[in-house]
């Protein structure tokens, strides 16, 4: 049994929580965040500490309770430290550019992928081999950085591909021959 959902949130100085119906609102120095939780799970905000209690101990109502103090808890951090996502491009010719407010990959295809700026999120290019993507949102800054990695994934037979830093990527034999 998970017992994250009954631990409670100490909030740092200088971020308010703010709940209104099912919207939570978490604002601080980076930002601000909104989110639309369920209404099976009760927010309780005491100074500088938030705490979770359910209504009732069915399965998903238990699932839920966990969930949403992670997201709570997702939101405090985002709006004080930020999240960041690093990817690496591995290849031969593979390289990443800002053009403007625009990424361009070139990553073996006979054209270039382009990638729009998104609101809340930063793209830094620091190597033309490595991409920073940082934000106050987990959700968003993870999701970039997927559909970014979802463009040409690491292939098991040279290691070829865009990943994060860190990725252990299993390799295989390839063809032996006679």
């Amino acid at each position: 049994m998970s017992r994250i959902g009954y631990k409670e949130i100490v909030l740092p100085a200088g971020v308010e929580v703010t709940q209104e119906g099912q919207m939570v609102t978490v604002k601080g120095p980076k930002g601000e965040l909104t989110r639309k939780f369920s209404s099976a799970i009760t927010m309780h905000v005491e100074g500088l500490s938030v705490k979770f209690t359910r209504e009732s101990d069915d399965k998903s109502t238990r699932a839920l309770h966990g969930t949403m103090r992670a997201n709570v808890n997702n939101m405090v951090l985002g709006v004080t430290e930020g999240f960041k996502k690093e990817l690496e491009l591995i290849g031969v010719g593979y390289r990443a550019q800002l053009q403007g407010k625009k990424l361009v990959l070139n990553v073996g295809y006979s054209h270039p992928v382009d990638f729009e700026e998104r609101a809340n999120l930063t793209v830094e290019v620091p190597a033309n081999t490595s991409i920073i993507i940082s934000g106050i949102s987990k959700q968003e800054v993870g999701d970039l950085a997927a559909e970014i990695r979802a463009v040409r994934p690491p292939e098991p037979y040279k290691g070829k591909g865009i990943r994060y830093v860190g990725e252990h990527v299993r390799r295989k034999e390839g063809k032996t021959g006679k």
